[in-house]
């Protein structure tokens, strides 16, 4: 599976950015599809997953300001991402978890989108 992300950007304290997450090839299911961040000299920190069915968790120094979405007939997964900080700023990535053609479970990522948030 190929993931790839668009929608970053350059964006002013308190602003939104929307970000998308396109699968692409061939598989039984996707299951679990997650947006994790990067920023430098940090650690990669997870920010939001959703389940195929719909369920939802996030990370706490984003709860309440990010919305995560996915559409299965479209094989996307989205991340709406309101009153953002400059801490928000990170290379965000893309992440699958995939049943492959032959029975396996791999994970997938994207190549990642640079989000910026000046002050």
């Amino acid at each position: 599976v190929q993931l790839v992300e668009s929608g970053g950007g350059l964006v002013q304290a308190g602003g939104s950015l929307s970000l998308s997450c396109a699968a692409s090839g061939s598989w039984i299911s996707i299951n679990d599809m997650h947006w994790y961040r990067q920023a430098p000299g940090k650690q990669r920190e997870l920010v939001a997953t959703i389940t195929r069915g719909g369920s939802t968790n996030y990370g706490d120094s984003v709860k309440g300001r990010f919305t995560i979405s996915r559409d299965n007939a479209k094989n996307t997964v989205s991340l709406q991402m309101n009153a953002l900080k400059p801490e928000d700023t990170a290379v965000y990535l893309c992440h699958a978890d995939v049943l492959s053609l032959a029975s396996r479970n791999y994970d997938s990522w994207g190549q990642g989108t640079q989000v910026t948030v000046s002050s």
